[in-house]
């Protein structure tokens, strides 16, 4: 490989694009608005690692970012009378962010409604009156991390393990970092061997690459993948009672209905996308009208409610029922749809749209050519989950089905592995990260993820070596 060659790689690797734009034979990464967009997005992902230290808020200088490159690209496009391009481009990477937000925002909308009824706090205290210690309650988010995530997705999953932990971590700031990094990579192992554990496997099993049941290859290497820094990092969890007080928690009418309303709505949302090939937010949004009526059916049915145990609480002279009956109020879906991480939502939207300015420019085209016509298939891919670690792994795969380098299902497999649990080897290289790095903010940090990464890169290199040899008769 030529020194411009190694250049362009090294220059490049952060900046992987989230789509190929439709101007695909245009090259501007020689140009001046190149550079100066590659450095401007630099600047901007420096300064989110080191939101910890800034107490800035993440969204802030990507929207920045976002906004200064397209500034530049629609000034050059239409000096070259190319602004039809730039504005198509500007669309796809728009409704690419629509599906994301709308997605993410019904989910983050069923997780406030469950904390509201109290859902959390009762699983909370079922946890302190088991007598659970800190490195239990380490093993046992992450194990049903791991295991829920192939089926209600990882970010989801991750959201909902991370009030868990918020919730039993209480004021314990080392504790909940520790057992959130242990989420994300539980969350992310967990959806790389199931087409509906992570948007990324999705992609590849709708391109047609490998069939619902070759996913399942990778269990094994996604088993170790979770295991190995688990293992370590379960040595530095004390074993000592987390500080809270067992009580007795009352659910709040309607809890377990809305966990069912949330359980169909994945299942409408895994539905649309498999009979009828729509994008999975579409059974979102509609898993949000279930939500909507079951409101609409709790604020109808109050007074009646409230009568019936108003009546109960007098005849028993319970003066604290009497007193938490006063205290309620009706349940509002909008809400719990304003307590969504606004911060999160808009931090997707600045990556996108910086992201999408670098493929426009050409970028993407660059570096595919490099690593996937000069490199091995199994080096190249095991490059493409340190890359989704940088930016984020949906972007990633996006770029590798756009090539659609010839491979065999191995390495097929392989990409989809490495993209799906390479991004736990950093808080912003998958959206399970990012959106706990919200949801635990000021407590979950990059560089709380940062200092475990060693660990997590070990299960990483181990799991790629599983699949090579346990799977080695389909490459």
């Amino acid at each position: 490989m030529s020194i411009r060659q190694w250049c362009l790689v090294v220059g490049t690797v952060l900046f992987s694009p989230w789509v190929f734009a439709s101007g695909e034979g245009l090259d501007y990464t020689q140009s001046t608005i190149g550079y100066a967009s590659l450095i401007i997005f630099a600047i901007a992902y420096c300064v989110v690692m080191g939101e910890e230290y800034l107490q800035l808020r993440k969204s802030k200088p990507v929207l920045l970012a976002a906004g200064f490159i397209w500034m530049m690209i629609g000034y050059v496009f239409q000096q070259n009378g190319q602004t039809d391009v730039a504005k198509h481009a500007f669309e796809h990477n728009l409704l690419e962010y629509a599906e994301l937000l709308l997605f993410l925002l019904v989910a983050m909308t069923y997780i406030n409604a469950m904390e509201e009824r109290r859902l959390f706090d009762a699983l909370q205290a079922w946890m302190v009156s088991k007598g659970f210690n800190y490195r239990t309650l380490f093993w046992l988010t992450g194990i049903l991390s791991f295991f829920i995530s192939p089926i209600a997705d990882n970010l989801t999953t991750a959201l909902l393990m991370c009030a868990v932990v918020m919730k039993v971590g209480g004021s314990n700031t080392k504790f909940i970092n520790i057992a959130c990094v242990n989420i994300v990579v539980a969350a992310n192992a967990g959806g790389a061997f199931s087409p509906f554990g992570d948007i990324t496997t999705l992609m590849v099993w709708q391109a047609g690459h490998a069939s619902f049941n070759e996913f399942l290859l990778l269990f094994i290497p996604s088993v170790a993948n979770y295991l190995v820094p688990a293992a370590i990092m379960a040595l530095f969890v004390p074993k000592t009672q987390p500080d809270t007080i067992s009580q007795q928690v009352e659910l709040k009418r309607g809890a377990r209905r809305i966990v069912f309303f949330f359980l169909l709505t994945i299942a409408t949302a895994v539905g649309f996308h498999g009979f009828f090939h729509f994008p999975p937010v579409v059974g979102m949004m509609m898993g949000l009208a279930y939500l909507q009526f079951f409101g609409y059916f709790l604020r109808k049915t109050l007074p009646r409610s409230l009568a019936r145990k108003r009546a109960v609480a007098e005849a028993n002279k319970d003066e604290k029922a009497l007193k938490r009956l006063g205290s309620v109020v009706p349940f509002d879906v909008f809400r719990r749809v304003s307590h969504a991480e606004w911060d999160t939502l808009l931090f997707f939207y600045g990556v996108v749209m910086c992201v999408g300015g670098l493929s426009l420019l050409g970028y993407l085209g660059q570096v595919s050519q490099v690593i996937y016509t000069e490199w091995n298939p199994v080096l190249a891919n095991s490059l493409v989950g340190v890359l989704s670690a940088i930016v984020d792994n949906i972007p990633v795969m996006f770029a590798v089905l756009t090539m659609n380098p010839e491979m065999s299902l191995g390495n097929w497999l392989l990409v989809t592995l490495t993209a799906g649990v390479g991004g736990s080897l950093l808080s912003i290289g998958s959206a399970a990260g990012v959106a706990l790095m919200g949801a635990a903010h000021g407590k979950y940090t990059f560089f709380g993820h940062l200092k475990w990464m060693p660990v997590i890169f070990l299960g990483y290199v181990v799991s790629i070596f599983l699949h090579l040899w346990l799977n080695n008769n389909v490459f």
